[in-house]
């Protein structure tokens, strides 16, 4: 094991993210865990190294906590989030082992089985995501949960205070998760 480190793995197959450990070997990096209460669990998915043809190191401006990484085989996309100081070791090192490979390929000499059959190359990028807050994640639920808030404050209001003050708390935080919800919805539709 060259790396460990806490995150989420989503492949597309889903529609949420799985919380589990990234862990990176010589020839694959996997997501995993395991737990035993309430009931047995586990979660396994892995992409071989030697087939990974796209790793791009993803910033997303409005989320400061969390640093993605795509990795593709062609066939498959993997997104990683992470901190941003695990985010950057493991681009890292995934990098120095392509020049790593790179290099002793290239002092070895290409054998007949390469000239037939050549090795595609993994680009590697760095992007800049930039998306409004209002339809990220973290602007959504936030929507979501001050529209619950205010509900909560409207009906304590109309309980203490009257209706003619509760009322319209209780209205924009109906207005807020109602927005929240259509805006979550036409994310998960593009």
């Amino acid at each position: 094991m060259l790396f460990s480190a806490p995150g989420f793995w989503d492949n597309g197959e889903v529609n949420y993210s799985t919380a589990c450990d990234i862990v990176l070997t010589n020839q694959r990096v996997m997501g995993y865990y395991y737990k035993s209460f309430p009931r047995e669990h586990l979660f396994l998915d892995s992409l071989n190294l030697d087939k990974l043809t796209r790793v791009e190191f993803r910033q997303k401006s409005y989320e400061p906590l969390f640093r993605e990484l795509l990795l593709s085989d062609g066939e498959h996309k993997v997104y990683l989030r992470t901190t941003r100081r695990h985010a950057e070791k493991l681009y890292e090192l995934l990098h120095a082992r392509a020049n790593i490979e790179d290099e002793s390929a290239a002092g070895e000499g290409t054998s007949t089985e390469e000239a037939e059959h050549p090795r595609q190359e993994t680009r590697y990028e760095r992007q800049e995501v930039r998306t409004s807050f209002e339809s990220s994640s973290l602007g959504i639920t936030l929507l979501f949960v001050g529209g619950l808030i205010l509900e909560i404050i409207g009906v304590l209001f109309i309980q203490k205070l009257g209706i003619s003050i509760g009322l319209p708390l209780c209205i924009a935080g109906l207005v807020a998760v109602i927005t929240a919800l259509a805006v979550r919805r036409q994310r998960t539709r593009r």
